[in-house]
């Protein structure tokens, strides 16, 4: 199981997740809307849930039905992107 960004971070980008997160897992890009978290390096701490001033960061089993569309959008942004062309913020 990973963390998962969803939409109330759209148009934020807010990095006190990045900054908590023990093993920089959390990434973006210049152009990018928003923050994801890689499901292969997240180890389920928790640390940057309560820290998100926007409450957009969940558990994966735990995010809500209107964001579950964002489970995806997180796994298939680390499909089409390498880790080494991605930024932590």
């Amino acid at each position: 199981m990973t963390y998962i960004i969803t939409e109330p971070c759209v148009g934020v980008k807010d990095a006190a997740c990045v900054d908590v997160c023990p093993v920089d897992c959390i990434y973006t890009r210049d152009e990018d809307n928003m923050f994801y978290i890689s499901p292969d390096e997240c180890i389920d701490c928790a640390a940057c849930e309560p820290v998100c001033p926007v409450t957009a960061i969940f558990a994966e089993d735990a995010t809500p039905p209107q964001w579950a569309s964002y489970i995806p959008i997180n796994y298939d942004y680390f499909t089409d992107h390498d880790t080494s062309e991605l930024k932590r913020n």
